[in-house]
């Protein structure tokens, strides 16, 4: 079998070796694929990794061997699903593998926005507290998290492990889904959400449905004083409205670790925009997440080669 590694440096930028899937295949590692050199690296190939390279019909029509595609990620909507089933192409994903590192990133978002630790740190640093005539001082509001909402808007692995570390905190968690379940927090409408939350945290999948959900409608619906958090989809966000309540300060703030384009384009409404952070798409790179990732990748296509794939979703 000749297995293709298409994009492998976001996964692997060399801590992480590929080197046991020498044991299923003969491997090629590109750390980079540009969209016009796929057909190319993968004609042959009976299997292939990737995680943000497009696969369509008419890629699929240029690789008569290619029977497997591991996506190197939950979200799969980079694959033609219904062109892997016309021509009985199995696609796996990598399910659950980044809960703990993305509910991480939600509360080092949301406690920058209470502690501001950072911008502390820099006024220290530039001698600041050397300089004050108190033994104490603090450049922007500080805030308990203890007594606050957070709404979280989809309650799926990642906003479940949202919500216990809220509650250890002593918040009070609402939340918005389509799929209730007993033992869930107190369940409110996506509007009642967007009206009680002191704190709003994404976890949602990205549908129709969903798409450009955060937009003027529901922005309006907010508290000003309450802030936004965004670990899941870029595609939320309508970013030109979000940017224009940031500078109105009718929001407190946005934090997102994911933009509708990414990278980052130069004309992104969110750049410089006031009390926004962004982190580039690293919620779930931490090292022990990646190694999950990449050993779950690996029993994907084990599983498959001895005839019974799991995690398929087509």
């Amino acid at each position: 079998m000749k297995l293709t590694i298409l994009d492998g440096h976001a996964v692997n930028p060399g801590d992480l070796p590929w080197d046991r899937f020498s044991k299923l295949a003969d491997v090629t590692v590109y750390e980079r694929t540009p969209s016009e050199e796929v057909k190319n690296r993968i004609g042959d190939s009976d299997a292939i990794f990737l995680n943000k390279i497009n696969i369509t019909e008419e890629i699929l029509s240029a690789c008569p061997n290619l029977k497997y595609i591991g996506v190197l990620a939950t979200g799969y909507n980079v694959i033609d699903l219904d062109a892997c089933r016309r021509r009985n192409v199995t696609v796996t994903n990598i399910p659950a593998y980044s809960t703990d590192s993305v509910a991480q990133h939600v509360f080092a978002f949301i406690l920058n926005f209470t502690n501001h630790v950072a911008m502390h740190n820099s006024s220290v640093q530039k001698g600041d507290w050397q300089r004050c005539p108190d033994f104490c001082y603090w450049k922007a509001p500080l805030y308990e998290l203890a007594g606050k909402t957070l709404g979280i808007f989809g309650y799926g692995n990642i906003g479940k492990k949202v919500s216990v570390i809220a509650q250890a905190f002593g918040m009070k968690v609402i939340c918005t889904t389509r799929t209730p379940r007993e033992g869930m927090p107190e369940m409110v409408s996506f509007e009642e959400l967007c009206r009680r939350s002191d704190f709003i945290s994404l976890h949602a999948p990205l549908t129709p449905q969903t798409s450009h959900i955060i937009n003027e409608k529901s922005l309006s619906l907010m508290k000003k004083s309450a802030f936004l958090i965004n670990t899941a989809r870029g595609g939320f966000i309508v970013e030109k409205e979000l940017a224009q309540f940031l500078k109105e300060g009718k929001l407190a703030g946005y934090a997102a670790d994911v933009l509708e384009s990414e990278p980052m384009a130069e004309d992104c409404p969110l750049f410089n925009a006031p009390n926004c952070i962004i982190t580039p798409h690293i919620a779930w790179a931490p090292l022990e997440t990646r190694a999950r990732l990449q050993n779950i990748a690996y029993e994907n296509l084990k599983a498959f080669i001895e005839g019974k794939p799991v995690n398929v979703v087509s």
